[in-house]
């Protein structure tokens, strides 16, 4: 039987020990330290670890959020920007419920509502799979008695219904139509302040996202091997710490090593940066030229994909490719992966041997 003790503070103090197990609590009311002491009591009998008072009196999702936060941070692994928007949402919509409350039916509420604001099935995809790990972080790592398998129903459900799926691969290339029209544009316009030509040759030749290109510093750029260190380079399961030296070749049609020595001539003593210029405006400006030229559909982002076509029809391995793109999950590369059926000739032109010649006999 516990035993619980009011101290000189005025707290109540619990001592239980059973079975072998001996642990304590201190509780501002008799009520609360007599209620965890029977939950003990009932967690051992049934070989379980108790939960610690601070846990136990944890009732909402809201709650479970910031153990989750608190927990992450500890260990140096705090949630990133997207992430932290993520649970704020859901902290927002569903904090305030008692996590007892949150069944296959409030969840499935949640994903309807979502939809309706607009959320599309990926990104209402994430808004479930956040619910999932707070919910599993509270039981794997607290002990608390939370079950994931409300959330799983309420995915299928979701799934069945159309709200949850995947993304559609994207496969838009820019045709050389485009380009052309992009690079007169910017060139044309004396206000353009970004070199966005310069620029979106460069993403062609590195295949490197508009984040990275605004990142890189000169001190990253090896100008006698042709190489440059992209720093935290993103990553799903690495968010910092993830650094890639890749090789600035000349096979795209772009020169990554002459497009860094022209910025070189237009370079500030001030500038750290190679690209010195901020990473959304470069995607304003490059939205905003589109709109202008009636090109639809096409992101800057695009122009990854269309370096990392360009290097295959060069014909290196997907293992090399992955040395300039930084993909360490060679599946998803091939989502990357659109050749334009068009580059059979140059292949077959580049394996066909040359004419004989013949004799003047």
């Amino acid at each position: 039987m516990a035993s619980i003790r009011k101290q000189k503070s005025g707290a109540w103090r619990v001592q239980v020990r059973r079975k072998g197990r001996s642990l304590s609590e201190t509780f501002v009311s008799h009520e609360d330290a007599k209620r965890w002491a029977i939950d003990a009591e009932r967690q051992i009998d049934r070989g379980q670890t108790p939960t610690k008072s601070r846990i136990a009196r944890m009732r909402t999702f809201g709650d479970l959020i910031d153990l989750h936060i608190a927990d992450m941070k500890a260990v140096g692994r705090a949630p990133g920007r997207s992430k932290t928007a993520t649970l704020a949402m859901l902290k927002r919509e569903l904090g305030k419920k008692p996590v007892v409350d949150l069944d296959r039916e409030r969840i499935l509420q949640f994903g309807r509502m979502r939809a309706e604001q607009g959320a599309g099935p990926v990104t209402l995809s994430m808004d479930i799979g956040a619910i999932k790990l707070v919910i599993s972080h509270a039981a794997a790592v607290h002990g608390l008695p939370v079950s994931v398998e409300p959330v799983e129903l309420a995915r299928i459900a979701l799934r069945r219904l159309g709200l949850v799926g995947k993304s559609n691969e994207r496969d838009r290339r820019p045709t050389k139509e485009e380009l052309k029209a992009l690079f007169a544009h910017f060139d044309g316009n004396e206000r353009q302040i970004i070199p966005m030509t310069r620029i979106m040759k460069f993403a062609i030749a590195t295949a490197m996202r508009q984040e990275e290109i605004c990142r890189v510093t000169w001190e990253d750029y090896d100008a006698r091997g042709k190489m440059l260190l992209i720093r935290d380079r993103k990553d799903p399961r690495q968010k910092k710490g993830n650094d890639q030296l890749i090789p600035l070749l000349d096979v795209s049609g772009y020169s990554g090593v002459a497009l860094i020595e022209e910025q070189r001539s237009i370079r500030a003593n001030s500038d750290i940066r190679i690209f010195s210029y901020n990473h959304k405006s470069i995607s304003a400006a490059f939205t905003r030229a589109c709109h202008e030229l009636q090109i639809a559909d096409l992101h800057f982002h695009d122009l990854r994909h269309e370096a990392t076509s360009r290097l295959f029809e060069f014909e290196f391995k997907i293992q090399q490719v992955a040395l300039v793109t930084g993909h360490k999950d060679w599946k998803m590369l091939r989502r990357y992966t659109h050749l334009r059926p068009e580059s059979l000739h140059d292949f077959v032109a580049r394996r066909r041997p040359p004419p004989e010649e013949e004799d003047d006999d």
